[in-house]
């Protein structure tokens, strides 16, 4: 699995329940900080990347996510670990 896929499913979210522009988005982009996002944000945004990629994310990897290059990080995991069931 390419990186582009994950960021442009990752990306779609972000702007959907962010209403921010595609453009602000990068890998070191954070969560909290440079988004304005808050736990419901997050919360939202990996409901629709599950939707859209159908994998599920742990609630605990969830909370250690801060970038995007962290949340793609986390996304390729749960890829791997459904790709191995």
């Amino acid at each position: 699995m390419d990186n582009n896929r994950e960021l442009e499913v990752l990306k779609k979210a972000i702007v959907s329940v962010l209403s921010v522009y595609p453009d602000e988005i990068n890998d070191n982009t954070t969560f909290l900080g440079d988004l304005g996002a808050d736990s419901l944000d997050v919360y939202q945004i990996v409901m629709e990347v599950e939707s859209d990629l159908q994998i599920s994310l742990k609630v605990e990897d969830i909370k250690e996510v801060s970038t995007v290059k962290d949340a793609i990080e986390m996304i390729k995991k749960a890829e791997e670990a459904a790709d191995g069931e």
